[in-house]
């Protein structure tokens, strides 16, 4: 199916910022799920007409796997923007599917001085001084600047104490880091927690905040919405930031604003309190 982008006006007085898989995507794909996707994009192409909502996408994915999730929820339009691979790369969407790179974003990127090397001291030393070992997610692969690993606790003994250190060691090597709880809809394995190493000063909330400078646009017009313990900085830095009725316990336990719905339908819940539903019901019915 072929797709464009999201209908872009020449103000932007707010901003939707989505996590994508188990978000915006559900990865099970039934029918009904793929009915809601169509109809979810139906709206967001409305409010980005009438509304002037930019729409973005926040994700963990890199831009194929992005795109191959696309072409299996046969999704017919692309946002205006794109960061991918866990927040670290910050992709502007033009016709025609032609991603370009924020100039400014890339700046960021190369001040930071994230190396893979930085990175594999930070590895050896976990396994060799504290007995740490952490699996690469090689289904994935390593991006340019987020590198990917599983850690398997031995026991539920002392996790916190072992993530701890994982955190210190990246912090004194300046690296940006990010752990959470896997997710096993998404793909991931049970009894496991997502390790990843990104540059400093990028991420989720990183993306958020550099989003708002870009197009100008104040804090009491920012919506965000995620699933699981990696969005929980992201829906956090935001006016409306909802977590959905699908995500994980974990991140439910550390969040106050949760929607009744799950995937598009907890989304258009939340909407349909910051956008006047009237306007929608009557484009609907036209």
């Amino acid at each position: 199916m072929p797709q464009d982008v999201y209908h872009s006006t020449g103000e932007t007085r707010f901003i939707a910022f989505f996590d994508f898989d188990e978000t915006y995507f559900p990865h099970a794909c039934t029918e009904e799920q793929l009915m809601m996707v169509h109809e979810l994009e139906e709206y967001l192409q409305w409010l980005a007409s009438e509304q002037h909502v930019k729409i973005g996408w926040v994700t963990g994915s890199s831009l194929t796997q992005v795109e191959e999730k696309m072409k299996k929820a046969r999704m017919r339009y692309l946002p205006h923007f794109i960061s991918s691979n866990l927040g670290t790369e910050m992709w502007e969407v033009h016709a025609s599917q032609c991603y370009r790179p924020n100039p400014e974003w890339e700046k960021r990127i190369a001040r930071s001085g994230f190396s893979h090397g930085v990175v594999q001291e930070i590895l050896d030393d976990l396994k060799n001084i504290y007995s740490i070992k952490l699996t690469p997610q090689t289904q994935f692969g390593q991006g340019t600047y987020k590198m990917n690993y599983y850690y398997y606790p031995t026991s539920d003994t002392g996790v916190n104490y072992y993530l701890g250190i994982i955190r210190q060691l990246a912090f004194n090597h300046g690296v940006g880091i990010n752990i959470n709880r896997c997710n096993p809809r998404a793909g991931d394995p049970e009894n496991a927690y997502d390790v990843d190493f990104i540059p400093k000063g990028t991420g989720k909330k990183a993306a958020v905040s550099f989003m708002k400078k870009h197009y100008n646009v104040p804090n009491s017009r920012t919506l965000a919405f995620g699933d699981s313990g990696n969005d929980l900085e992201m829906v956090k830095a935001v006016e409306h930031g909802y977590l959905l009725g699908n995500a994980t316990e974990e991140a439910k336990r550390k969040h106050d604003f949760i929607t009744e719905g799950e995937y598009g339908k907890g989304i258009m819940e939340v909407c349909g309190r910051v956008f006047p539903r009237r306007e929608w019901d009557s484009a609907m019915e036209r």
